[in-house]
């Protein structure tokens, strides 16, 4: 498209084009920054979604485009597609979809690569660029896979349980191993089409054989694994290329899933190569004895008594958790928060960083019910408040509000920050059954002396509760 300028203009244009691609980068760097607050969350997402479409456009003016045909067709079929997800895909679905959108970047990023080696001559290539080409498509491929089982994990085609063959993780170590001798072979003989397609056909059994072991429960940690390494991918590609907008802002993806995953590694207690290689979370977890235990006794609650019980406090604090999800609950949840506020109560939400699939969960499905952004705070804002709540409804939630993470030296949680739901003067429960967490042990706060529990499905226990409080009046 360079050739419709003047002339003049032809020696100033490179110097223009990274100067926009700067303009870009820094959208994408300000759009990171403001979605660490749910308040100004959705403005960053529009800032960093502007600066792609700049680095798009950019990039249409900076590269020689042979036909528009296909490029037009793709922005058209691509923004349906995003239109009608955006429009028909649930809140309670979009672990499911971030899972799908890891995948589609990673196996983007492996097919730049693959694009940009098979349209120049093997020998054409630096080093640096054929090692780049070789973990972009191994980064990538590992990525495109391995999200699609996290999004049959997450979705329910696949169990959510451990899924491996005998010494599975010995397994994939050699897989790794090999992939990336594989890598050093192709950066010294590219001309090798079967060196090439067996780093393909590898590293898109390594991300099906790395996630499918991995427990349901620790999808938010390897989401945002997955995140990282998509990002990774598309900056490989963007070396493969020479591109410097997909360098920085693959860079920018990538440290930005890095540090979530860490994040979620100390919300959850958990160690990145437990998680990977460690089977812990998931549907196939110990379930022996499941409420058995003859001399734990618990106290049972109704919509009734938790009507008076809320609207005589002065202050609750509401803790979701999946089952909130699971139920599809939030719309219930706000009626019955704006019921008590009318009654003078003041209304408070703890979130749990790892209190759902994915990091911020809870965040989008309270702010899908339009739950105000200054109502919600996170665990370390909340935790310093419990001890002066009077009541605390915890929503479909289990291990993040288990005491034992503090009281059990030998428990598999011990250590795992909580909210400290234990501190209040009342805890009701929300809650199908006495079941396990993730964990796959008991929940002390069930059986404490200050704590009741509220059996049933989270949506119909909520409107109950709405209903009750509603005869109040």
């Amino acid at each position: 498209m360079s050739q419709f300028l003047p002339e003049m203009l032809q020696p100033y244009i490179p110097s223009v084009i990274q100067l926009f691609y700067l303009v870009a980068t820094g959208f994408f760097i300000i759009g990171i920054k403001r979605l660490n607050s749910p308040s100004t969350a959705r403005s960053g997402n529009r800032l960093a979604s502007f600066g792609m479409f700049l680095g798009v456009v950019v990039t249409l003016f900076d590269r020689d485009i042979i036909s528009f045909e296909f490029i037009i067709a793709g922005v058209v079929i691509g923004a349906l597609i995003g239109a009608f997800a955006a429009k028909k895909v649930q809140m309670t679905a979009m672990p499911e979809m971030v899972a799908v959108f890891n995948g589609f970047g990673g196996g983007a990023s492996a097919l730049v690569a693959w694009g940009e080696f098979s349209r120049i001559a093997p020998e054409l290539f630096e080093t640096q660029a054929l090692v780049t080409t070789g973990l972009s498509i191994l980064i990538g491929s590992i990525t495109f896979t391995g999200s699609f089982i996290a999004f049959g994990k997450l979705h329910g085609f696949i169990s959510g349980g451990r899924i491996a063959l005998p010494g599975q993780n010995q397994i994939n170590l050699f897989f790794t191993i090999v992939a990336l001798v594989l890598v050093g072979l192709f950066t010294f003989s590219p001309e090798n089409q079967i060196l090439f397609w067996s780093l393909f056909t590898l590293a898109l059994l390594i991300g099906i054989f790395t996630v499918l072991p991995i427990g349901g429960a620790d999808m938010p940690v390897v989401i945002s694994l997955l995140n990282s390494y998509s990002g990774i991918a598309a900056s490989m590609a963007g070396f493969v290329i020479g591109n410097n907008l997909l360098i920085i802002s693959g860079a920018l993806v990538g440290a930005a899933g890095l540090i979530l995953t860490n994040i979620m590694c100390q919300a959850m207690n958990r160690k990145l190569w437990d998680v990977l290689f460690a089977a812990f979370g998931g549907e196939g977890v110990a379930t022996a004895g499941l409420g058995d235990d003859k001399d734990k006794t618990v106290q049972k609650t109704f919509a009734d008594d938790v009507a008076i019980q809320c609207a005589y406090a002065k202050k609750v604090v509401i803790t979701p958790g999946y089952g909130l999800a699971v139920a599809q609950a939030q719309h219930a949840l706000k009626e019955v928060a704006d019921l008590l506020e009318e009654k003078g109560v003041d209304v408070k939400f703890g979130i749990h960083p790892v209190a759902g699939r994915m990091p911020g969960h809870m965040n989008v499905l309270l702010a899908e019910a339009d739950v105000p952004y200054d109502q919600l705070f996170d665990m370390d804002e909340i935790n310093t408040q419990f001890a002066s709540t009077d009541v605390v409804l915890i929503i479909g939630a289990n291990d993040v509000v288990n005491p034992a993470a503090k009281s059990s030296p030998g428990s598999p949680i011990y250590g795992m920050p909580i909210l400290n739901v234990q501190e209040a003067k009342r805890t009701i429960v929300f809650k199908r059954s006495l079941s396990f967490g993730y964990a796959g042990i008991d929940n002390e706060l069930f059986y404490s002396e200050n704590n009741q529990m509220f059996f049933g499905d989270a949506k119909k226990s909520l409107q109950q509760l709405a209903s009750a409080l509603k005869d109040l009046d």
